[in-house]
Formats: C-alpha cells, structure tokens, sequence
C-alpha cells in the first residue's frame, strides 16, 4: 500500500524546464505556494491510458476547475522537458502546466516512485492525483496497489467531485460535418456564439456519410450528438440552443 500523504507538505524540488529555447529553473514554492493547485500524475508522457483519458478529460475540466477556485493543473511525470513539452503539443492540452520530475525527486519525495523495468521505462510515478492549497496536500486519489496500471480514482471527474459535488461539467458535443457545406458553418456558428465547446468529425475519404447515416439514419450533414444523445441537424442545433 502506498502511504496517504494529506496533511503534509508537498517536497521541496527544482525543476529544469525548457521555456522558448532557455533552461529556466522551477521550485516548488513557485509552482504551489499561495495557490489551490490540482496535480496528476502518471506513468509516462505519449503512453496510452495518460494520453487517451487522464490527460484530455483534466484538459476539458479546467474552466469548470476554475470556477471553483483551482488556480492551476500540473500533469506531472517523470519524463524530461523535452519529451513533457512535445506532449503538450500533440495533446493541445492548454489548460494544463507540464512538469517534467525527469531525475524523480518529487515523485520519490511523495513516496510513489515505482520500478517499471519489466517496461523498459526504469523508475516511474504511480498514477495520482492530488488538491494542494499553499504547498498543503489536503486530498489524494491514489490507484489501488495492483498489477498493471489501474486507472479508477485518480481521474479528473474524481476530482470535480470532491472539490463540488454539484458542479456543472461541460456538455459533451460533437458534430458532423463536411467542408463546404453551409448547413455545417451555420450550426458551428450557433454553437460557438453560444459558447459551446465542440468535437467536429469532418467526412473525409475514412470517414464518409456511411458512418453518419449508421449512427443518425440520415445522410445529410450537420448531425449534432449532446451527451451521447443524437440531436439532429442545424434546425435542432438552433433549437437546442435557442437561437433563431
């Protein structure tokens, strides 16, 4: 079992990070004193449950995380700068501050430093996640101590939950479009005005109107989908969000 660490202070560490081409030095201190800081971290950087889940659904929280007091999300791994900042790239994560513990002293200093050898990747973080306010661990959702990599309590809905149970999660929206269609451009043109976020699955030469017709019945495009609820075209996208 790993040791519970809420109450404690968080390890004093000096992170060398690569910023526009400079190596710039990163304490602790600067990174949690006198903030509400949410930490998760996670075996390693372009790997699958961290890029696929973990990763992208903290991405999309963050504006709620804000709103209810979280002033930054550190994706923590131990990996180096250069691996951690080309990540950030390929996951557009822009909410979320990279930091990479490459030598693992913090990782070691929270007691979650594991041997990966039978992977090929030597010493790495456990999966967790962690609320520190001003340099305090007041919460942790640490995965259970079982073979593998589970990923069960250290998400970002976890998270959400504990800090307000009541808050309001974004929508999950995603629609269907084919370029030059003008049906398309006036349904994101609603969704944006009503500052939705939004998925779009443009048809392409992969992707055709087989797969809408297959999931809506229709071959038409815009086709919206709400919480994995189908919607319909523009006229329910006008509807839905009471424009027009």
């Amino acid at each position: 079992m790993f040791k519970n660490r809420e109450g404690q202070n968080i390890p004093q560490v000096i992170f060398p990070i690569r910023q526009n081409n400079d190596w710039v030095n990163i304490t602790s201190d600067q990174l949690f004193k006198g903030k509400t800081v949410i930490v998760f971290s996670l075996p390693g950087a372009f790997t699958p449950t961290c890029s696929s889940s973990h990763v992208p659904r903290f991405n999309e929280l963050a504006p709620t995380f804000k709103e209810n007091g979280v002033d930054e999300i550190i994706c923590m791994s131990v990996n180096d700068t250069f691996v951690m900042n080309e990540w950030k790239k390929d996951q557009h994560a822009e909410h979320i501050t990279f930091i990479p513990d490459g030598n693992g002293e913090f990782t070691e200093g929270m007691g979650l430093l594991v041997d990966k050898n039978d992977l090929g990747f030597g010493k790495r973080s456990w999966r967790y996640s962690m609320l520190v306010k001003d340099g305090v661990i007041e919460k942790m959702f640490i995965e259970p101590d079982v073979p593998g990599d589970p990923y069960e309590v250290s998400d970002a809905d976890t998270m959400l939950d504990y800090i307000n149970p009541h808050a309001k999660k974004p929508d999950d929206v995603v629609i269907f479009t084919k370029p030059g269609c003008p049906f398309c451009a006036k349904a994101k043109g609603i969704l944006r005005d009503a500052n939705v976020d939004f998925e779009e699955i443009e048809l392409n030469k992969s992707i055709t109107v087989r797969a809408v017709r297959a999931a809506t019945g229709s071959d038409t495009v815009p086709q919206l989908f709400v919480n994995g609820q189908y919607l319909g075209n523009s006229e329910a996208v006008a509807k839905h969000f009471k424009v027009g």
